[in-house]
């Protein structure tokens, strides 16, 4: 294919940029072969010319159709260089926020500086099990590569992370590791996977440090070996080291900080255990302050020490220890604060009581003299001498700081040796994953020692990469049978043996050190003599003799030569170090105790070294030798042991880039990104798959997507011919692909040239669609327009015909309106005139008339005026004058009576005159005396006849008085009659005046009637329309009132259904914890399980040793107990024989499982109570109605007693005021008002014989009662003994009971009635008082009002009877229908009693024991109620008799059976003989038709009661037939669902019916236990799984079935109710059996998750069940061959079978409804979560085409709920986030309308999940668009006020807490019969 094919005008290409390294444009013109330069357009519009290489002439890179930017692979990608690829990753990085990528088997990682919510454990869930490809790119889909290839290939895996500093290859490496521990867990219960994660943050403490390009910037590399046993869990882990910046410890450039230990010391300095350390804040050391920035934001220090010393908590490093570290750490700070200072030129002094140097010493455990002396001294050793040289200020500063550097390099290589011993496992390891963490390409201004290890290891691990790169191209051509030829790629051996070969450049380095007085200098010249000639990629720098420039494989690289020397000889003073081993302090003897013996003191922990404390005596120059070790030797060493392991493993590479040097989120720098992307290979990578065949389609794919170019004629039957032929007609150069065994290779740029082929056959398809619906649209709207004229100019002439008809009806309305108007305007004007002139004349007239009249009045009132005034004045002079007569007569008086008085004064002076007046004054009293009463009764006696005339002549008044009124009344009416005549006479003229006037007034008022009807009726109109306005307001404010109500109705049921859902949610939620609990529970008895039998496998117990079945069966869980009993005793066997470390790891899973055990105990009450509660809110009716039932009687008994006592009362009071009265009469017979006394005494008495006739009928009433009572308690107790136990003694508690009936009486008593006995009581009182005085007492009626009393209390107690006369009908009907239900159980027993008589002898005497034991039964428990000693002891003897009858009967019984044994022997005997005779007496010819056979006596068939009787010795037999040995299968299809769970209760039934608790607690242990076993030997096996829980179930409502309970037995048939449990309350062990049914519910959903799991994502993603909706996109993925599973595809029609096959398996088995529902709304769960979860995590399936596939599959899975009748289980409601998901693929995604429709459709989806699912959306075609940025920053606009979870994913391990709804049974146990294939023949039928 030419290039002119290619570069043609519109073609988009890519040329070099130096801001953005490239950038792109468009051609203008089609490029010519020759031509020299391209017109190019750039993006913002400019016009360019690029000019060609004249030698080369090479055009520029092509760029990718938009279709393939943003692949999951960058070699996916048609065309492969270097723009392309960046390019890709800035697309995915910047627009949809993805920063993994693949590159072949490269992952390249971005760093986002960001935290990221993709690491959860739904993340990891989702990415266990699947292919690399088949997810988007994930540092988690490499660690399942890698864990899969170790499963399946049975070879160790290795992990290569690198990476610039800060480019996040520390924490990649940690989520790698924590992908392991998460997935594979640990074989033990040690949590080796808990001590690998926890070793990170001890090696980031003192291995991390903050740089200017990383704020947690790893200073060493470590390679990590994660350890696995053959069942592939972690057992243990190393971990190696390399190359420790030591430097850092005593230097820090600006903007950098020390190792993070130092700081979290110093920020808990505060801390009272570190209080010892002496230390302060970070800028009071010299060793943590030189950076100058000693905080990093966001992190906390003293967190971070808290977490660190967790760590060494965990790993098993004590708190001594930690101590002891923190101690050195500190020592190394208080160092170097030391303060040196000269004392000459060639001496320096360290100042006395230097504090940071005592606190040194202290720490260290050394004395300050000696390490004060050898800080500023040295010691030279000669062939003969020794001697002690002072040395310099600079040199002891460098002595001192190498000897910080050497102890915290001993210090990291000891924590990093106790790491590895605390994850060193004692299993066998079977295999290895490693982790390598290992510095990138580096590369600064100065370049030191340090980077040039760094490069060193770089381009080792580069060549290793591209080996392995070029290997698997190679195995691909090969497996495919591709002809290929050796590709050529860059091999950096010549570089690598540069630096390592003999004479290279640390070979020279190393001579260098040997040398006395080497130096940088000469080293320097060394290398350039030797290299600088042979090797062109060493060089010299032009302005420099102290440098060197090698040419790496990523970049040239200048090293600076000074201090190389330096810091590979590494060397400390020893006498420094002498001082040290002197040390009292033990770590640190430690510490230099095995140094001797170190080879690699700052290198690797080679192997699983133990930690050792003993120094090596032994071989003591070699130890010498090896210590004399340069630090590039080690490292080179340690290199090469590094490469020898991964060269032993598989490899997979993790690239790390950093974004910017800013740290900036999600901020792209092209030059620094392309920088990396050459260092780390992955353009390499990409050049050497483009050398080859880099796109690869299988033939399907190929065909499905360019069926468009195929005619019907090339499409064969067999696709690869058909791909073949089909590709030779569209590529002429057969060099441009190759064909495989299963794949199509194509060259670089060719599937480009296909897509184009095929968007041009599609455009061209779609003009061809478009000019024929252009053409169908243009006609239909020429024939709509022609159509619509036609209608328009039919109604145009029309409307204008009308208009001139209207025109002309109009001109001659017009002319009659104004004709009559003007007839009207003229007789208007006409009547206005008259009444105008009327008016004037009426009111003329008027005037006048009333001027006359107020003349006349004026005159009479001055004549009325004069008349009062002249007699006023006489009536005046007359007062005046009678006056002043009286006044002067009674002057004349007053002084006449004072005369007068004057001379009585003086007589009454004298004594004479008194005597006078004394004589015969006492017979003149006594004689008045006399006479006053005389004339009192002459008084009384006129008054009385006073009195009696004053009557008559009162009553002869009155009558005189209206006669006289009468005559008077008549005398006026005859004046009036005559004063009438004339007056009438004047009225009538006055009349007919007014009359005239009246008629002119009429006209002037009818004239103003009319205008004032005129203006009510426009008036009455106005307000009739302002009545209509207000209609309508006032109908519009009820409407709104109305919709306001409404609202506030919905408000409410919405307020009232979200507060039921929210408790709904909150009881799920609580029996969702619980059941995980469960879950937990069970999943640590397995793990003890196994490690009991791994502990016996190790051990073997010397003996059997039984546990004591006899413990109670009280708790709920004696089944687990019971188990852990076991437990512990294998345990306690093996005790001895077992680690320490492995005994208290054992010992801390008890307690674990203790705490457990204890915590479900606490939330199963919980749930209790809850589910009690709405049980108690149920029942609460029947226990109410209960209660009130059986308080009745009580209350009326008490009610009685009360009324009894009022009654006596009353009585007495009666009888009292009866004796008063009767004396009182006899007394004063001729008192008046005797009659009534007579008559109220009758009325007494009668009341009191009504009285006492009521207290017989209440007597009566109350014995019926108590036998009724009786009665009632006697049949409770037949049939519920059990009952509410509570309930009845409540009852019987008397003082309650009254306290209850007074507040009753009090509450519901009459005032009425209570204030009668009140005035009784007063009329007695007054009735016993001293002579009374019945006058006074009758005078105002009060004895009446007595009586009337009285006769109101006999109302009131007559209507009391009453009332307890209908009481007492009311319950002598009840006690009726009592005594016929009693009648029919007579008849009932009578039937049993004729059955029995029917039974044979034994069978009968058999049932009347068992009748009469009943019996007595419930006479001794009613007895027991009975406190009456009698009644006892007449019981008593009444039991002896009826024992004594019994007995004889017995005996009467046994002489009976006796006697027909003996008659049924004589009897066989002789029909044995008749036999004999009649066969005898046969001749030969004859044959005997019906031989005579015994008579047998008919029996009719025993009525069995629903038990199965078994020995004990049976039971194990029992359980190993119908649970351990059964096979649902056959079960299921020829026996009844639920047979060994009806067969487990019937024998139940029996042990309950012989009260053997022993067996009953036996049997359901042993049924538990072997439920459990077969789960745990069958569990995966789902119809086993099923078969089981439809059967735990069915015993379950078994036992509650027949447990008594009322709330259970109003289900039942009276013959079920007959067959209730009868002595034991199993509700606990029903507890026990609900517990079991959900950990079998749980198994259940795993095991059908696993069979569902392979087939969810094939069926519903990626299966194309609409054919040809979707075209596969061209991502030329290249999976590893090692991934790819051979397994066949899943269909949704797959999907339907296996949940077609769970159903019938479930109905087969008897599984209830509800449950089935639960079942399949966990089922629809997992498909939807499954499926949305990797609709999330996979970018291909992210498009239109797949929505409208996944919303098909999602209608035939609503279709498959239709016909098995479950749309209301709620599984559709469990698919909704599902069918949003697609629904958002499928609908516009491009302006706000459409983000804000989005957001209102999308609301089971989380905002994460839609803005996922936007970034994701990848078009299948050109024609469609991708969503823009803009639009989803909408999308996150609208959706940031959500109150939701941030999680991403579905949690596909969530399961539904499951319910078990009470299902009765109507099936008779009786009727159950036991098939022969069980082999249960030692079970008998009862």
């Amino acid at each position: 294919m030419a290039a002119s094919e290619l570069y043609t005008k519109y073609a988009r290409v890519w040329i070099p940029d130096a801001e953005e390294v490239w950038k792109s444009a468009e051609l203008v013109k089609d490029y010519k072969p020759g031509d020299g330069l391209l017109r190019l357009q750039l993006e913002e519009g400019q016009e360019i010319e690029h000019k060609l290489d004249p030698k080369t002439q090479n055009l520029p890179h092509l760029r990718n159709p938009d279709i393939l930017v943003g692949e999951n692979d960058l070699t996916a990608l048609s065309y492969l260089h270097e723009p392309a690829v960046l390019h890709n990753l800035k697309v995915r990085f910047i627009d949809s926020k993805l920063i993994y990528t693949y590159c072949g088997i490269v992952l390249v990682a971005i760093n986002p500086y960001e935290t990221l919510p993709i690491y959860g454990t739904d993340i990891i869930n989702a990415y266990s099990g699947q292919n690399m490809g088949d997810m988007d790119p994930h540092i988690f889909a490499v660690a399942e590569e890698a864990y899969k290839q170790m499963a399946r290939d049975e070879r160790n895996q290795s992990i290569i992370v690198s990476g610039e500093s800060g480019a996040g290859k520390t924490v990649s490496a940690k989520y790698a590791m924590r992908y392991f521990a998460t997935v594979s867990g640990s074989a033990s219960e040690a949590n080796v996977e808990e001590k690998v994660l926890a070793s990170n943050p001890i090696m980031e403490s003192i291995g991390n440090a903050k740089t200017t390009r990383n704020d947690n910037s790893s200073r060493f590399g470590k390679y990590i070996e994660i350890g696995f046993d053959k069942r592939y869990h972690i057992i243990g882990a190393n971990m190696r080291t390399y190359l420790l910046e030591k430097s850092r410890v005593v230097f820090q450039a600006d903007e950098e900080r020390n190792y993070h230990i130092f700081y979290q010391l110093c920020a808990s300095s505060h801390l009272p255990e570190l209080k010892t350390l002496k230390l302060g804040g970070a800028n009071d050391f010299h060793y943590t302050k030189q950076g100058r920035n000693p905080v990093i934001d966001g992190v906390d220090d003293a967190k971070e020490m808290s977490n660190t010393r967790q760590a060494f908590t965990l790993l098993g490093i004590n708190e001594s220890y930690q101590m002891g570290l923190f101690q050195i750490l500190a020592a190394i700070l208080h160092l170097g604060n030391v303060e040196i200072k000269d004392r000459d030129a060639d001496s320096c002094i360290i100042p006395p009581n230097n504090g940071h140097l005592t606190a040194f010493c202290e720490l260290m455990g050394v004395t300050y003299q000696d390490m004060s002396h050898w800080l500023c001294h040295r010691k030279l050793k000669t062939a003969t001498e020794t001697y002690i040289k002072t040395t310099p200020k600079i040199q002891a500063v460098n002595s001192r700081d190498a000897l910080a550097k050497h102890i915290y390099a001993k210090l990291f290589n000891w924590i990093v040796d106790h790491v590895n011993q605390a994850l060193h496992s004692t299993v066998k390891q079977h295999s290895f994953i490693g982790v390598l963490d290992i510095y990138g390409f580096e590369t600064f201004e100065i370049n030191s020692f340090e980077q040039f290890c760094i490069n060193y290891a770089n381009e080792k691990l580069q060549q290793q990469f591209n080996m392995h790169v070029f290997k698997l191209e190679q195995e691909e051509y090969m497996k495919e049978q591709i002809p290929w030829t050796l590709i050529d790629f860059y091999d950096n051996q010549p570089c690598i043996n540069l630096i390592e070969s003999k004479m290279g450049i640390l070979d020279l380095l190393d001579e260098e050190c040997k040398m006395p007085k080497g130096s940088d200098d000469s080293w320097a010249q060394k290398l350039y003599n030797t290299h600088l000639k042979t090797c062109a990629l060493f060089e010299k720098p032009r302005m420099s003799n102290r440098a060197f420039i090698i040419q790496h494989f990523a970049d040239k690289v200048e090293y600076q030569c000074e201090g190389f020397l330096e810091k590979n000889k590494d060397t400390v003073n020893e006498e420094q170090i002498n001082v040290l081993k002197a040390s009292k302090f033990d770590l640190l003897v430690e510490l230099f105790r095995d140094e001797e013996k170190a080879t690699t003191p700052t290198g690797p922990t080679t192997g699983k070294r133990m930690l050792s404390v003993r120094p090596d005596k032994g071989r003591p120059n070699q130890a010498s030798k090896e210590h004399k070790k340069t630090v590039g030797l080690q490292f080179r060493n340690s290199l090469h042991l590094l490469m020898e392991t991964l060269n032993a493993t598989t490899p997979h590479y993790v690239r790390c880039i950093k974004p910017n040097d800013y740290k900036h989120a999600f901020t792209f720098d092209p030059k620094r990104a392309v920088q990396q992307l050459r260092a780390c290979g992955v353009l390499e990578t990409i050049r050497i798959s483009a050398a080859g065949f880099p796109s690869r389609w299988t033939y399907q794919e190929f065909f499905s997507r360019y069926r468009v170019l195929m005619k019907q004629k090339d499409v064969l039957a067999d696709r690869k011919l058909t791909c073949k032929n089909v590709l030779e007609q569209l590529v002429q150069d057969p060099d441009k692909y190759q064909f495989g065994k299963t794949k199509i290779f194509f060259r670089a740029g060719q599937v480009a040239y296909l897509e184009k082929l095929r968007a041009d056959k599609l455009r061209a398809a779609c003009i061809r669609i478009q000019k024929t619906i252009r053409c169908w649209l243009a006609r239909k709207k020429y024939l709509r327009m022609k159509n619509a004229s036609i209608t328009i100019q039919r109604y145009v002439r029309g409307h204008q015909a009308r208009r001139l008809a209207k025109f002309l009806r109009r001109t001659r309305a017009a002319i009659i309106i104004q004709k009559y108007q003007r007839m009207y305007v003229e007789r208007t004007r006409f009547r206005r005139k008259k009444a105008a002139a009327l008016a004037m004349q009426c009111i003329l007239r008027a005037y006048m008339a009333r001027q006359n009249y107020n003349r006349l009045l004026r005159e009479h009132k001055t004549v009325l005026i004069q008349k009062m005034v002249r007699g006023w004045l006489a009536r005046q002079w007359y007062k005046r004058t009678l006056q002043a007569i009286v006044y002067l007569q009674c002057c004349v008086r007053r002084m006449r009576a004072k005369r007068e008085l004057k001379k009585l004064k003086i007589e009454a002076r004298s004594v004479e005159h008194y005597k006078k007046l004394n004589i015969g004054m006492e017979n003149k009293i006594m004689q008045l005396q006399r006479r006053v009463d005389e004339q009192n009764k002459e008084n009384r006696t006129i008054s009385e006849r006073l009195t009696s005339l004053e009557s008559s002549h009162t009553v002869e008044t009155e009558r005189l008085k209206k006669e006289v009124g009468r005559l008077r009344t008549a005398e006026d009416e005859a004046k009036a009659n005559a004063n009438k005549v004339t007056s009438l006479l004047e009225e009538l003229a006055r009349l007919r005046q007014e009359l005239a006037t009246t008629q002119k007034d009429k006209k002037v008022i009818e004239d103003w009637a009319e205008k004032y009807r005129d203006e009510m009726e426009q008036m009455v109109a106005e307000l009739k329309e302002q009545n209509g306005l207000l209609k309508n307001e006032k109908e519009d404010l009820n409407r709104l009132i109305q919709e306001q109500s409404q609202q506030m109705t919905e408000k409410m049921q919405r307020a009232l259904q979200e507060e039921t859902q929210q408790l709904e949610n909150d009881l799920n939620e609580e029996r969702s914890r619980y059941q995980n609990l469960l879950t937990e529970h069970l999943r640590l008895e397995e793990r003890y399980d196994d490690l009991k039998e791994s502990i016996s496998v190790a051990v073997p117990k010397p003996g059997h040793r039984r546990t004591d079945s006899t413990h109670s069966s009280n708790e709920s869980e004696s089944t687990y107990m019971s188990e852990f009993a076991e437990s512990e005793e294998g345990s306690r066997a093996g005790e001895d024989m077992t680690r320490g470390g492995d005994m208290s790891t054992f010992l801390k899973m008890q307690k674990r499982v203790t705490e457990l055990e204890q915590e479900k105990h606490s939330l199963q009450n919980e749930l209790d109570r809850r589910e009690e509660q709405f049980q108690r809110a149920r029942a609460r009716d029947d226990e109410e109605h209960k209660k009130a039932r059986s308080a009745e009687l009580e209350y009326e008994s008490l009610k009685r007693q009360e009324l009894e006592s009022e009654n006596k009362k009353l009585k007495h009071n009666l009888n009292e005021m009866r004796q008063l009265l009767s004396g009182n009469a006899g007394a004063n017979t001729s008192a008046p008002g005797s009659p009534a006394y007579k008559v109220l005494l009758d009325q007494l008495n009668a009341s009191n014989e009504e009285l006492e006739v009521r207290k017989d009928e209440v007597l009566i009433l109350r014995s019926q009662l108590v036998s009724h009572k009786e009665a009632m308690q006697h049949k409770e107790t037949m049939t519920e003994p059990m009952s509410h136990p509570e309930d009845l003694r409540k009852m019987k508690d008397a003082g309650e009971m009254t306290q209850a009936y007074l507040g009753l009486k009090d509450t519901n008593r009459s005032p009425r009635f209570l204030r009668k006995p009140l005035e009784v009581n007063e009329l007695v009182n007054r009735l016993r008082s001293p002579a009374p005085d019945y006058h006074k007492l009758n005078e105002d009626g009060e004895l009446w009002l007595v009586y009337e009393g009285l006769k109101e209390t006999n109302r009131l107690l007559e209507s009391q009877l009453q009332m307890q006369r209908r009481s007492h009908d009311n319950e002598v009907e009840v006690l009726r229908g009592e005594l016929q239900s009693m009648k029919e159980e007579n008849n009932r027993q009578q039937q049993l009693l004729a059955q029995n008589l029917q039974l044979p002898p034994e069978a009968r005497i058999e049932a009347s024991l068992q009748h009469e034991i009943t019996r007595l039964t419930n006479e001794n428990l009613e007895m027991l109620n009975t406190d009456d000693p009698g009644k006892i002891r007449l019981y008593r003897i009444n039991v002896l008799k009826r024992m004594i009858d019994l007995m004889e009967q017995l005996e009467k019984q046994d002489k009976t059976v006796r006697k027909l044994k003996k008659q049924l022997k004589v009897f066989a005997k002789k029909i044995g003989e008749l036999e004999v005779g009649q066969v005898e007496n046969v001749s030969p010819g004859q044959t005997v038709d019906e031989p005579i056979r015994p008579v047998n006596i008919p029996r009719r068939e025993k009525d069995f009661q629903g038990m199965l009787e078994y020995k004990k010795e049976d039971e194990l037999k029992l359980v190993k037939n119908l649970i351990l040995e059964l096979k649902p299968r056959g079960v299921a299809v020829n026996l009844i669902p639920g047979l060994p769970a009806y067969i487990l209760f019937m024998c139940l039934r029996h042990a309950d019916y012989v009260n053997d608790d022993q067996r009953v607690r036996s049997l359901l242990t042993c049924t538990i236990n072997s439920i459990k076993k077969i789960l745990k030997k069958r569990g995966d096996d789902f119809e086993t799984v099923s078969f089981w829980l439809s059967n735990t179930c069915r015993f379950l409502h078994c036992l509650k079935q027949y447990s008594g309970d009322e709330q259970f037995m109003k289900h039942n048939s009276t013959k079920q109710n007959e067959h209730c449990l009868s002595n034991f309350d199993l509700a606990e062990y029903r507890q026990v059996l609900s517990d079991l049914a959900i950990q079998i519910y749980q198994q259940l959903i795993k095991c059908m998750e696993n069979i569902l799991q392979p087939m969810i994502v094939s069926g519903m993603l990626e299966h194309e069940t609409i054919q040809g909706v979707s075209g596969v996109k061209p991502t030329g993925l290249r999976k590893r061959t090692s991934s790819i599973a051979d397994e066949g595809t899943y269909t949704l029609d797959s999907i339907l079978r296996q949940l077609n096959s769970f159903h019938s398996t479930m109905c087969q088995h008897g599984t209830d409804p509800e449950l089935i529902k639960q079942v399949v709304k966990q089922q629809f769960y997992i498909i939807g979560a499954v499926t949305l979860n990797n609709l999330l995590l996979r970018k291909d399936m992210c498009s239109w085409s797949k929505g409208m596939q996944i919303r098909y599959n999602v209608s035939q899975l609503e279709e498959w709920l239709r016909e098995k009748n479950l749309m209301n289980c709620g599984a559709k409601e469990t698919l909704e986030p599902l069918i949003q998901a697609a629904q958002l693929l499928q609908v516009k995604k491009k302006t706000d309308e459409d983000a804000e429709a989005i957001c209102s459709m999308c609301n089971a989806l989380t905002t994460a999940q839609i803005v996922k699912v936007l970034n994701l959306y990848t078009p299948l075609n050109e024609f469609e668009e991708r969503v823009s940025v803009t639009f989803i920053r909408t999308i996150q606009t609208r959706l940031r006020d959500r109150m939701e979870s941030p999680q991403l994913l579905m949690d596909t391990k969530m399961i539904y807490p499951v319910t078990f709804p009470f299902n009765p049974s109507s099936l008779a146990l009786e009727t159950i019969q036991i098939p022969t294939s069980l082999n249960l023949s030692f079970l008998t039928r009862v």
